[in-house]
């Protein structure tokens, strides 16, 4: 465990670098933008400074809350006697001559020089666009905004759709921040924050409409890596508790009911269904569609038949198994509740329903 100082601490990345540093055993110390900056940095092992100036009220107040705020950090570093490692989170825009970017860039110097003075290893983000969980909307992040706006459903402003984005997510920037502080002398004083994804304003607002009406349509696309896992994480935590659920479609008759629970464009869908006691569902068969099958209340009994041989196979499984059960192409299936409670199934299939072309061919197991 180390003692690490965090200006900024209750921002956007200074919150999810504070969780993420504690979650990992360290001490946080977070440092006010005003005090006494060398009581909070006594047993600081290291600084990650987070805080700054970018939407003032007056322009002078880039120059004192990034370029000053900044030379009263490494004063105060100084004055401890010994070398600490610094991350400082600047800005690409660092690179460019508003007045937003002079002082940045001021900032980046007034690091190096304290590297220089203390032969501390510092480490310089220049960052780009940062997205993800508890980013304020409506200041300065058009994805925090349209995140917040979308799944509130209220409008959203687009000035040009082609508008090229450049970001990285919270969760990344924590890695790499993580990363020094745990081999400072490992990383260059000009890291890069990894993946850096690129997006159009206009591609942005369609997978966020995307994430909203998917609790509609059941579709859910690749969410499970890259720039849509991110998105999709971040969408998700401007939710307020009360849109934390909701509900779906549901078909019932004297069998039971069935829901479909979650489509997607390439991998299938997912169903629950149930059955009373004494209920036999199925009775068909597939030419090349594929099922799982998990039973998690009750007791099921599966039946199948092969339709050229006429072979039959029958198994049983119980809700406390856990056990899943595939059915196989050319071979009827059904299930029945064997059981005397209600039965609650869960079903994978390989491909979404199309009516259109269903490849289900009615086809009892024991021929009538």
């Amino acid at each position: 465990m180390s003692v690490v100082a965090v200006t900024g601490a209750s921002g956007f990345i200074g919150r999810n670098l504070v969780v993420r540093l504690r979650e990992l055993g360290h001490e946080v110390v977070p440092v006010p933008h005003d005090g006494d900056l060398h009581t909070h940095l006594l047993r600081a092992e290291a600084v990650v400074h987070l805080a700054g100036v970018n939407r003032p009220e007056h322009q002078d107040e880039f120059a004192t809350g990034n370029q000053g705020m900044t030379e009263a950090l490494t004063v105060a570093l100084l004055g401890l006697g010994r070398p600490v490692p610094l991350i400082y989170s600047s800005s690409v825009q660092a690179a460019l001559d508003n007045p937003y970017g002079v002082s940045k860039r001021a900032a980046e110097a007034t690091v190096e020089s304290y590297a220089a003075a203390s032969g501390a290893p510092v480490a310089i983000f220049r960052l780009p666009g940062v997205f993800g969980k508890w980013c304020r909307p409506n200041y300065n992040s058009v994805v925090a905004t349209f995140c917040h706006n979308i799944s509130h459903d209220l409008p959203i402003s687009i000035s040009d759709p082609d508008r090229l984005l450049r970001l990285v997510y919270v969760d990344d920037v924590v890695a790499a921040f993580v990363s020094v502080l745990n081999d400072p002398d490992a990383v260059g004083r000009r890291p890069e924050v990894t993946p850096l994804y690129e997006i159009t304003l206009g591609a942005l607002a369609a997978e966020l409409e995307d994430l909203r009406s998917s609790r509609n349509s059941l579709v859910t696309g690749a969410v499970g890596t890259g720039l849509k896992r991110a998105l999709h994480a971040t969408y998700l935590s401007y939710l307020e508790p009360h849109q934390f659920d909701y509900a779906l479609t549901k078909h019932t008759d004297a069998r039971g009911t069935f829901a479909e629970i979650l489509r997607t464009p390439n991998a299938g869908q997912f169903s629950v269904f149930t059955a009373h006691p004494g209920v036999t569902r199925g009775g068909h068969y597939h030419h090349s569609k594929t099922e799982k099958f998990i039973v998690v209340q009750g007791r099921a009994r599966f039946g199948f038949r092969h339709i050229v041989t006429g072979e039959t196979h029958e198994l049983e499984v119980g809700g406390d198994e856990l056990r899943v059960v595939e059915t196989v192409p050319g071979w009827s299936h059904d299930i029945t509740n064997v059981g005397d409670e209600m039965m609650i199934v869960m079903l994978w299939a390989n491909e979404v329903f199309d009516p259109q072309h269903p490849d289900t061919i009615a086809a009892p197991v024991l021929p009538k």
